[in-house]
């Protein structure tokens, strides 16, 4: 099984969004994540910045949520799967 199929069955844990209308890509999330999934955009946002942008193709985010606490502009909202079963 390759590497892609393996990725394809396995269950995303968490994803990250992030809103282009209030990232000025101060680059803090950057610099929080312990996965090294965000970097700077080379397109520039309606505002004139170089927003944010969550490079996570493979699902490895943990939703651990430090590059939303870093987030000055709160441009960040981290969602999370439910765990099966019903547990918290």
């Amino acid at each position: 099984m390759s590497s892609t199929a393996k990725t394809a069955t396995k269950e995303r844990r968490a994803r990250i969004e992030i809103n282009e209308e209030f990232c000025k890509g101060c680059g803090l999330c950057v610099a929080a994540c312990p996965l090294h999934l965000i970097r700077i955009a080379n397109r520039v946002s309606a505002r004139g910045y170089y927003p944010a942008e969550c490079i996570d193709s493979e699902g490895k985010c943990t939703g651990c949520a430090l590059c939303a606490t870093m987030c000055p502009d709160v441009a960040i909202e981290v969602f999370r799967a439910k765990k099966a079963g019903g547990e918290k």
